[in-house]
């Protein structure tokens, strides 16, 4: 693309300070260390948030796919990575 002059679009990232630490969470990136820490606590959240009323809006949702589907898609933005990252790596009740 770059010798018919187009440019490359970056990749979606999105970054989130723990511990004076930057964490960079980039889109379809598994490689964390702590992914599978970040993947339970996602999992475990969707419930929680259900309980507390929560109900997910799927309207603007692109993927062409089931509403179950569209739910999980939602779940697992790089943004929500980025904040089942700080629930897990700091104090209940730290702002993040």
């Amino acid at each position: 693309m770059t010798e018919k002059g187009k440019r490359c679009k970056e990749p979606g990232h999105t970054s989130i300070e723990v511990n004076d630490e930057v964490h960079t969470f980039i889109v379809d990136d598994q490689d964390h260390p702590q992914m599978i820490e970040i993947c339970a606590e996602l999992k475990r959240l969707p419930g929680l948030m259900h309980n507390a009323g929560y109900v997910p809006y799927t309207k603007f949702e692109l993927h062409d796919v089931e509403e179950e589907e569209k739910v999980f898609h939602s779940c697992y933005h790089i943004e929500k990575l980025a904040i089942a990252f700080g629930l897990i790596n700091t104090a209940p009740g730290t702002p993040l």
